[in-house]
């Protein structure tokens, strides 16, 4: 509960800062959005999982601190987690069996950019996240037919809070639009009650940004 006053807190104070700040400052307001490539790190049960598909979308606050640097909030739908696929033959038949465990976060980045020129710029700093939803999809198939089951998971089994650190780049192509990347490596065990390995959140992000003007 204490991390997630504090991650609200920060997010508050912030966005605040950047209404205060717009009209001598040139803080600029704007959309982004684009895929997420995510993994879960480390866990027995997980030694053979790949990496999921997923989305990221919100909004961002860019706000001038000098003349070559800014500092950049913003608050994300983070589609994270991680997929298993396994294949056999048995009888003729191929099946295959693919399992993804698919978490939903609200993320509050808080990016620090060194703008290297008007147009591209390099960011670090913290992200704070919170789950708001939890899902397994299974999948199975054979050569003949396939069926699909969704089950809803427990987020009393997971911590609320994700604590992560990004480091990233971008390119504004266009006055207002622009691509970026970005990787966070997730610090917080996402699995409360944990016994074994930690298991922590990584995620590479690729996208567009608009920035209104």
């Amino acid at each position: 509960m204490k991390k997630l006053i504090l991650g609200l807190a920060v997010t508050a104070s912030t966005l605040a800062f950047a209404q205060q700040t717009t009209s001598t400052s040139s803080a600029t307001f704007g959309v982004k959005g684009g895929m997420n490539v995510s993994s879960l790190s480390n866990g027995a049960d997980l030694s053979d999982s790949k990496s999921k598909i997923g989305f990221n979308a919100g909004v961002f606050a860019n706000i001038p601190l000098a003349s070559s640097f800014s500092v950049q909030p913003e608050v994300l739908y983070n589609d994270l987690g991680s997929k298993v696929t396994r294949e056999f033959t048995a009888g003729g038949n191929t099946y295959r069996n693919e399992y993804s465990r698919n978490l939903g976060y609200i993320a509050v980045p808080v990016m620090f950019q060194y703008n290297a020129t008007p147009e591209f710029f390099l960011e670090a700093g913290p992200e704070f996240g919170f789950l708001v939803s939890a899902k397994d999809k299974i999948k199975n198939s054979t050569n003949s037919n396939s069926s699909t089951q969704i089950a809803t998971l427990d987020k009393d089994d997971f911590q609320t809070f994700n604590f992560g650190i990004g480091i990233g780049a971008g390119y504004y192509f266009l006055p207002n639009l622009g691509i970026t990347a970005r990787y966070t490596a997730g610090l917080t065990d996402i699995y409360k009650n944990n016994s074994g390995d930690a298991v922590k959140n990584n995620v590479f992000q690729v996208g567009l940004a608009y920035k209104f003007k």
